[in-house]
């Protein structure tokens, strides 16, 4: 990494020093005429009558004219930073990313699961969510299908520079990232501890807490979703909105088995994969579900014929972040999905359901991936949205209908 100069640097008043590349084994003193001429270029500013104001890049810009003039740094330094980066993006890759014996990636099972709390008051329930984690999406979106906004208020956290979840002053209308409306914790973490016997594991969304027991209830998001479905239709305003019927459970666990490994958790094994070998192996198992889920879908409305199911949330919630995440920063490269025209018009169809789009926030999607996954962005920079993710896009004539003569049941 090269230095960073403080601002009352002035290059007329320092000896150029002598160059060394990697323990002196190349050596190259600049003479006096060198440095007559080089000297003025390193202005810390255009405006030679203001120098107040360094500009790090340019002073960077002119250490290496200095250096190695316009030729490429040298090959021995362009090596070692490689071997430094390397070493350092796999230091990273293990905390973020636990990988597997194969480089592939291994995400950690859920501590917390529903099946084995008792909940002391329907009342009492609070959910944590974060708006670029397609996890918490799917909580989101259930909660707005069956009318339970009232009953389970929402604590919306945003990521840190250091990867970790916090809570901040609310910065927009509607859903958006605020402060911790149930325990005025300034970290997710910090409310994790709070459960009784503290926690030191990762503190990760969904999470549904239980405000009169102080507990951690559950942050298995399919556990969730399917307790907003059936577990609160005394407090939901939709209770008639049924998306696990029992007669369809067979087929929706049956496409959960192949969307969940290939698809949800597809696009981060994509993403995560710390070996080329790993990478193929998981983006050929992607495509390969892509293009079934495409054929099936010629003639399915849904995933499991003409009902919206939990199965269709889950996968939307990979789907809508495809385009503007998935293709770019995790390599699922082969092919956008606006280049499905069945998945993305089902993606359509979906998106354009009452609720659902109020839950899809692509500016702070966009900016958890690209500003703060370092380790895969360094630069932080966000690319331009696609225009097929725009709204407007979205909102097009899906065509599906015709595919349904059965219509979920929604309240607007």
């Amino acid at each position: 990494m090269m230095p960073c100069y403080a601002p009352s640097f002035c290059p007329y008043l320092v000896t150029p020093p002598s160059t060394s590349v990697h323990g002196g084994s190349h050596h190259r003193r600049p003479t006096k005429r060198n440095v007559t001429i080089l000297y003025p270029k390193m202005s810390l500013n255009n405006n030679n009558n203001n120098t107040s104001n360094p500009n790090p890049s340019s002073l960077l810009t002119s250490l290496t004219k200095l250096l190695w003039g316009q030729s490429l740094p040298p090959g021995l330094l362009v090596s070692t930073a490689r071997a430094t980066w390397n070493a350092t993006w796999r230091l990273m890759m293990s905390q973020l990313a636990p990988s597997d014996p194969s480089g592939g990636y291994a995400r950690p099972a859920s501590k917390f699961r529903l099946p084995q709390k008792n909940i002391s008051s329907p009342t009492s329930l609070h959910l944590y969510v974060a708006l670029p984690c397609p996890w918490a999406h799917r909580t989101l979106i259930v909660r707005a299908l069956k009318g339970l906004e009232d009953a389970v208020p929402v604590s919306v956290a945003s990521p840190g520079q250091d990867g970790s979840w916090e809570f901040k002053q609310a910065n927009g209308p509607g859903l958006s990232p605020g402060l911790d409306k149930a325990n005025r914790c300034r970290t997710l973490r910090e409310v994790y501890g709070m459960r009784k016997g503290g926690y030191d594991g990762r503190a990760t969304v969904p999470m549904l807490w239980d405000k009169d027991s102080k507990e951690v209830l559950c942050n298995e998001s399919y556990d969730i979703i399917e307790f907003f479905n059936s577990g609160l239709n005394g407090l939901a305003h939709n209770p008639g909105l049924d998306l696990s019927p029992s007669e369809l459970k067979g087929k929706i666990e049956e496409w959960y088995s192949v969307i969940y490994p290939n698809v949800n958790n597809g696009v981060y094994r994509c993403g995560f994969a710390q070996t080329q070998e790993a990478y193929d192996r998981a983006v050929n198992e992607l495509f390969g579900t892509l293009d079934k889920l495409e054929d099936h879908l010629t003639t399915s409305r849904y995933l499991c014929g003409e009902k919206l199911t939990l199965v269709d949330i889950c996968l939307f919630t990979t789907l809508i972040r495809f385009d503007v995440a998935y293709n770019v920063l995790f390599k699922c490269t082969k092919k956008k999905l606006c280049e499905y025209p069945n998945l993305h018009a089902y993606m359509r169809d979906i998106y354009q359901m009452p609720k659902v789009a109020e839950t899809c926030n692509f500016s702070e999607i966009m900016d958890g991936y690209y500003k703060i996954l370092f380790p895969l962005n360094p630069g932080s920079i966000r690319p331009i949205m696609p225009s097929t993710s725009e709204h407007e896009i979205l909102c097009r004539p899906h065509g599906r209908e015709s595919l349904s003569a059965a219509l979920p049941v929604f309240v607007k």
